[in-house]
């Protein structure tokens, strides 16, 4: 499974697709099992330049029955800042986020494996 995530323009803010649309809640966001669907996604998300920054897909794992991204980062990403439990998105709560912070594993995602290789 793979998902869709960049950084809005205007804020900064990490987001994800879904449905054609950008999303600011991982829980919320289109989960691809397919390459083919996912690449044109990234494609499309890769022509709005004025939108988003650095649209990328990210490797998602099971984890407490919901999906959570492999890499740490990611998840950190996903969550928000980190500096404490009532900051940011995790501060919302709910098995989507519960799924998010007990989720583990290192690996980095290939998809911005292949973003800092092209650059």
């Amino acid at each position: 499974m793979k998902a869709l995530t960049a950084n809005r323009l205007t804020d900064g803010e990490v987001v994800f697709w879904k449905a054609g649309a950008w999303v600011e809640r991982f829980a919320d966001a289109e989960l691809f099992d397919r390459d083919d669907p996912a690449v044109l996604a990234e494609g499309h998300a890769k022509s709005q330049p004025t939108v988003v920054v650095d649209a990328y897909l990210i490797d998602l794992m099971e984890s407490e029955g919901l999906w959570a991204p492999v890499s740490y980062r990611e998840r950190i990403r996903a969550l928000g800042p980190t500096n404490h439990l009532h900051h940011g998105k995790q501060a919302e709560g709910g098995d989507a986020i519960s799924a998010l912070q007990h989720a583990h594993g290192a690996a980095r995602s290939s998809g911005r494996v292949n973003l800092i290789k092209r650059k």
